[in-house]
């Protein structure tokens, strides 16, 4: 290559890492600026955080509720366009522990970039919260589970949604590359088990899968996918899981199958289903998150 080519090379990759670099400050500077939002409305510093998916929309007459911020309040913040996910912060206790949960979560089928789907949960990390129980409602692939069980969350397979960790590193928040070995904290899920004994809930643990959706999936998939080592699916979670352990965050989490997937059963799916079955065993759902999040408020 003579030096001619040599100059266009390089400054085709400066001007690359210039588009990089400013890439990196946008979605940085969006979460400071939603930080800067939400503090002027709240000074309130929580210990847990808590993501309600689907059966946990009501969760909000467990807590002591100090504040509420609809996400339409704060500028540049994601709103969900989904039925039956509401969207707003709330911010209160549980057992005396300070938490904020989040009542509607975005999907990245929305839409949205896939920093958009990850924002609120950081923003939550931003605000103070360490630890972090994610809850969604998600389809059984194991020929074991049956619509109305539990599930904590041991470890999960992404590989078919974007990482919300491509592009340049944001180094306020965490390594380039982060290990993901334990990304659901093995002491959080004793703490799991623990609550669910106390409170008598039967509860099933596995392997989550996240996919993009919206469409549910087909049979092929659905087989596809035990034989990946897949005991549950669904179209959240996973994502919002990676980003809180870049930034260290301590994470679990909990599904509701709330129907089986494509193909085990001759009946077509529906998100009828998924809500109905999701609002049927709520207040088991609410019984076990609420033990668990004063588990949490009591760790070293």
């Amino acid at each position: 290559m003579g030096i001619c080519g040599i100059i266009i090379v390089y400054a085709l990759q400066s001007k690359q890492s210039k588009r990089g670099g400013l890439r990196m400050n946008a979605i940085y500077e969006k979460l400071m600026n939603c930080l800067a939002q939400v503090r002027k409305k709240t000074d309130f510093v929580p210990e847990v955080a808590l993501v309600l998916g689907s059966g946990l929309g009501g969760y909000a007459r467990n807590m002591e509720v100090a504040c509420e911020i609809p996400y339409s309040e704060i500028e540049g913040f994601p709103v969900s366009t989904v039925p039956g996910h509401d969207g707003r912060y709330i911010f209160g206790f549980v057992g005396g522990v300070p938490m904020v949960a989040m009542k509607g979560r975005v999907h990245y089928y929305e839409g949205y970039p896939i920093s958009d789907v990850v924002l609120p949960v950081r923003l939550m990390g931003l605000l103070g919260a360490k630890k972090l129980i994610l809850t969604n409602a998600a389809g059984g692939i194991d020929l074991s589970f049956e619509p109305g069980d539990l599930m904590a969350i041991r470890d999960h397979i992404v590989s078919f949604v974007p990482s919300p960790l491509v592009g340049p590193n944001i180094e306020e928040l965490g390594t380039r590359f982060p290990d993901m070995s334990r990304v659901y904290d093995p002491a959080l899920a004793a703490l799991i088990e623990e609550a669910a004994a106390e409170e008598g809930i039967p509860l099933k643990e596995g392997v989550y899968l996240q996919t993009t959706g919206p469409q549910f999936e087909t049979p092929a998939e659905i087989k596809a996918f035990r034989r990946l080592g897949a005991n549950a699916v669904g179209m959240s979670t996973a994502v919002e899981a990676v980003a809180a352990r870049h930034m260290g965050l301590r994470v679990c989490g909990i599904s509701c199958i709330s129907n089986m997937a494509a193909g085990i059963l001759d009946q077509p799916l529906t998100h009828a289903e998924v809500q109905e079955t999701a609002d049927r065993v709520a207040d088991r759902f609410e019984r076990l998150v609420s033990a668990l999040i004063v588990k949490l408020g009591n760790m070293d």
